[in-house]
């Protein structure tokens, strides 16, 4: 546990209990704060109640009855759009500072027995829409196979008040979502990354232009030593023109998989699945990604491209980013590979919920075996029909089956209904050289509680095809 600096003697609201919230709560009594804490959910204050936190109902008048020096909430809930909840809306009409984990984290990072190590501790944190997770488990995977100490927080793993104090020399790898950084009031990274930005949470931001106004918060706020940013849309572009004094300020690394980048003073791109890295109009490292199985695919080469620029700036060699690239496994649920049967790959992209994903995952492979379906999105699969060719066959389950089944026309497929059946008919059907891959295109809730479970299933029915045991329910 981090302890929260700077709060002694003071009275600190927590609003949201989940697992932020209660590590929140946890670390703000560590640094001496008196904590008062709210959830919307009745159970959940049970919970806590009886982990002796005391409760106070922040969305009533009575609940702030005695002075409160900061409100701490958790990112999930919305502090200005689509309308601060009511908790929040007290706070600002009490003028009370909002504050998140995050903030906290950055103001409570640095420690005294700091004046003891060699190399002080360092903060990676990783943004963007897609990809980012991968992006900070890479980089995560990419420290420790090297032998540097290195902790993994924020949106994925631990909370980040719940990570360990570091250690001499110790990188903290931190994923932040737009809820995360649009409301820290403390945001000082070492080195961010920015890896793309496409259309999300739009509803919470108030447009494309508020959901990129948090994201950019992490640089123009933070301040960071070096810029790590993906130029292949026009707000990347944007961000690295902000952040930079000129073409050949290496204190930004602009990342790509669209252009060749050798006209700035450092860049990393990938064409054609060669990762070349450029400083000052020289190539001085170049990496075939294409046989890496756990970076599958352009969008996996841009994650690759933004680990290698964030490990290169706290000091790895090449060589030593490009050996940890053949050993990371990748996440579960995102083109993750769970076996290869009779030169079959079997690749679980559960996480591919909508068309984007989707797309990138069916073109990150040839010679598909295509299990799709559940929950269809509005206009179904049409917007997929370029990557049709690459289909040898599909099938589909789910609630949307049918609908996706008349928008594939004449590209091969099956209506099967189940995850069970659609893993029986590919298994008979496919031959060496073929990929089967579940990229459902859907949300997973007519048959699983969410896209962790169906992942799973299908990695479980896999597994026992490999194994030869009996297929479980």
């Amino acid at each position: 546990m981090i302890p929260v600096q700077g709060v002694q003697n003071q009275t600190i609201a927590v609003l949201g209990l989940g697992r932020s919230g209660r590590a929140t709560a946890a670390a703000l009594r560590e640094g001496g704060a008196r904590v008062i804490a709210w959830d919307d959910s009745a159970e959940t204050r049970a919970q806590a109640e009886a982990e002796g936190l005391a409760l106070a109902d922040l969305t009533r008048d009575a609940g702030w009855r005695d002075p409160v020096d900061a409100l701490i909430t958790s990112p999930g809930i919305p502090h200005l759009y689509p309308q601060p909840h009511p908790a929040i809306a007290q706070a600002l009409r009490r003028g009370v500072p909002v504050d998140n984990d995050i903030g906290l984290f950055f103001r409570s990072f640095g420690a005294a027995d700091w004046a003891a190590f060699d190399t002080a501790p360092r903060v990676i944190c990783v943004t963007g829409s897609n990809g980012k997770s991968t992006t900070t488990a890479l980089i995560h995977h990419i420290l420790r196979e090297t032998g540097r100490p290195t902790q993994m927080g924020g949106n994925i793993g631990t909370g980040v008040l719940a990570l360990e104090p570091p250690v001499d020399a110790e990188v903290l790898v931190l994923e932040l979502s737009s809820y995360q950084t649009e409301l820290a009031r403390a945001l000082t990274p070492d080195v961010a990354v920015f890896t793309n930005l496409s259309p999300d949470h739009l509803d919470r931001h108030a447009g494309m232009g508020g959901y990129f106004a948090a994201k950019r918060r992490l640089f123009a706020e933070g301040g960071p030593d070096r810029c790590i940013i993906g130029v292949d849309e026009d707000e990347g572009r944007y961000l690295a023109n902000q952040m930079g004094q000129s073409p050949q300020d290496d204190r930004v690394i602009r990342i790509s998989v669209e252009q060749k980048l050798d006209g700035f003073g450092w860049s990393v791109s990938s064409r054609k699945g060669f990762l070349a890295e450029w400083r000052k109009g020289r190539q001085i490292a170049s990496v075939d990604l294409r046989g890496i199985t756990g970076l599958p695919g352009a969008h996996n080469h841009q994650n690759a491209c933004a680990a290698w620029a964030a490990c290169r700036s706290v000091g790895l060699a090449p060589r030593d980013i490009e050996a940890a690239f053949h050993s990371f496994a990748g996440l579960p649920h995102r083109s993750q590979t769970v076996a290869e049967i009779g030169g079959v790959r079997w690749v679980n992209d559960s996480k591919a919920t909508n068309l984007d994903s989707a797309q990138k995952a069916l073109g990150a492979f040839e010679n598909i075996r295509w299990i799709a379906g559940g929950m269809g999105k509005e206009g179904g699969i049409a917007a997929l029909a370029p990557l049709f060719p690459r289909i040898r066959k599909a099938y589909l389950i789910g609630h949307s089956a049918r609908d996706f089944a008349l928008q594939l026309s004449d590209t091969p497929h099956e209506v099967v209904g189940t995850m069970e059946e659609a893993v029986a008919r590919a298994s008979a059907e496919s031959e060496p050289g073929d990929t089967v891959l579940l990229a459902p295109a859907s949300a997973s809730f007519d048959q699983y509680p969410n896209f962790e479970k169906r992942g799973e299933h299908f990695t479980a029915l896999v597994q026992a095809l490999a194994t030869g045991e009996d297929t479980p329910g």
